[in-house]
């Protein structure tokens, strides 16, 4: 839609009214299938503002609802659907290892083929274990860190997002409501309840881009801190890009420390052919991988060090999972991986830069507190702020500056207008993409935005 051409003020109210009555056949089904599934589903995240939105198929870039309605997928499972929906090649090599069996007490060559694709692409990682999540491959990288290190503690990051495990789910989603503890020492608080106090107290809650902060809290928890585990972009808990000599700061105090360095990549193995950490050329100890590794079906993985790794082989730390390992989901991942070449991430980079430029550029020329963030590669945030040009620099800045309501607006217009991204405030894109959808993307903001903003 050219910019101008809807002249109605857009609110959240209005919003709301229009995406209930589109996607009305959605939430008839929600409520259904809470009489078997509490929430009507079993991921909470499925939730998108009222309900979540059913779909009966994908194609490439494209999602279709139970009402008909097909939409850009720009959620992409959060970020898992780098080659968009039934890319031929994953489904090949799916149909291809069906007839052969589906699960086995026994190893396939698909899990040895597929760590050799990733050892190969990021530099740190020499050795690997496969679980069936990444939620799983964080578990497993804390428990590695504990028998390798033999400390107990592990710190974290506030907003900061590694599954919905006990020892990792705190400080994931604060707020001020809570008492978080000042900036200078934030405190660790539990995701949910069920979580025991125990756990949250072996928790060190850390402040992302202030090396200061983070330097004095890792010092006085040294002789007792296992490991720290960390995203290079923030992604559940809200995009934060850390800076730099940040990064370089927390792997040079780690390794002063004696203290593993975990990078969480599930997310953001998707921003180059090296990962992020390859982008940023810091390699921590451990990185956990998942999501886009298993070429939609279920999986995890994390690897690093050979010498980490050591506590492994000598049977010292034990993991073990009935479906670790899967061959269906790891021929998957083997023939996404070999699709996502150096000129397909490369590809997306570019539309995602362009993404982030256009809209960017436009919102400062007007004025407007909207923006485009993130480091740059193909999952990117939206906002709007309280100010044109506002930073956010750590979680806490959500708290303080983000537009809830004009945010929540959007998303819900953008879905209403055919568009499909992650409710609170998030973006991801595959490779089926073409420059057209990346238009009609920026046009059709530009006209919220503009509806929004009158």
């Amino acid at each position: 839609m050219k910019e101008g051409k809807r002249r109605m003020k857009i609110t959240l109210e209005s919003s709301m009214a229009a995406f209930l009555k589109k996607f009305a056949k959605s939430g008839e089904l929600t409520e259904k299938c809470r009489s078997v599934i509490p929430g009507g589903y079993s991921r909470k995240t499925f939730n998108y503002g009222p309900h979540g939105i059913f779909v009966e198929h994908g194609e490439g870039q494209y999602i279709y609802t139970v009402e008909g309605h097909k939409l850009l997928d720009m959620n992409n499972n959060f970020t898992v659907n780098i080659l968009g929906h039934n890319h031929p090649n994953i489904t090949n090599a799916i149909m291809k290892a069906v007839p052969n069996g589906i699960s086995f007490g026994n190893p396939t060559l698909y899990e040895s083929k597929l760590a050799e694709i990733l050892i190969s692409r990021i530099e740190s990682v020499e050795k690997l274990k496969f679980s069936c999540s990444a939620s799983e491959s964080c578990l497993t990288a804390v428990r590695i860190a504990r028998g390798y290190t033999g400390k107990t503690k592990i710190a974290k990051f506030e907003g900061g997002y590694h599954g919905f495990i006990d020892d990792l789910a705190i400080s994931g989603h604060p707020s001020p409501e809570r008492f978080p503890g000042p900036d200078h020492h934030p405190l660790p608080l539990a995701d949910s309840a069920g979580i025991p106090d125990a756990v949250t107290a072996n928790t060190v809650i850390l402040k992302q881009n202030d090396l200061k902060v983070c330097e004095k809290i890792l010092r006085e928890n040294a002789h007792d801190l296992a490991c720290v585990i960390m995203e290079l972009q923030s992604g559940a808990g809200g995009v934060v890009v850390l800076d730099q000599e940040f990064v370089e700061g927390i792997r040079a105090l780690t390794e002063e420390l004696g203290i593993v360095l975990i990078f969480d990549e599930t997310i953001t193995l998707r921003a180059g052919y090296h990962g992020l950490q390859g982008i940023y050329g810091v390699k921590p100890d451990l990185t956990v991988m998942g999501k886009m590794i298993g070429g939609g079906l279920p999986i995890g993985a994390v690897g690093g060090s050979a010498k980490i790794f050591e506590v492994l082989e000598a049977d010292q730390v034990l993991i073990s999972g009935t479906h670790h390992g899967h061959p269906l989901a790891a021929a998957a991942g083997i023939a996404c991986m070999e699709t996502m070449d150096e000129e397909s991430y490369a590809k997306l980079n570019r539309q995602s830069e362009r993404i982030q430029r256009e809209i960017n550029e436009w919102a400062r020329s007007r004025n407007y507190p909207f923006m485009i963030y993130g480091k740059g590669f193909s999952f990117l945030a939206y906002a709007f702020t309280d100010r044109p040009g506002r930073e956010i620099r750590t979680h806490r800045d959500f708290w303080r500056y983000i537009d809830t309501d004009r945010t929540q607006a959007y998303s819900l217009e953008i879905a209403v207008r055919g568009f499909f991204p992650v409710f609170r405030g998030q973006f991801s894109l595959s490779l089926p993409m073409t420059d057209a959808d990346i238009d009609a993307f920026i046009e059709t903001t530009k006209d919220i935005v503009t509806g929004i903003m009158q």
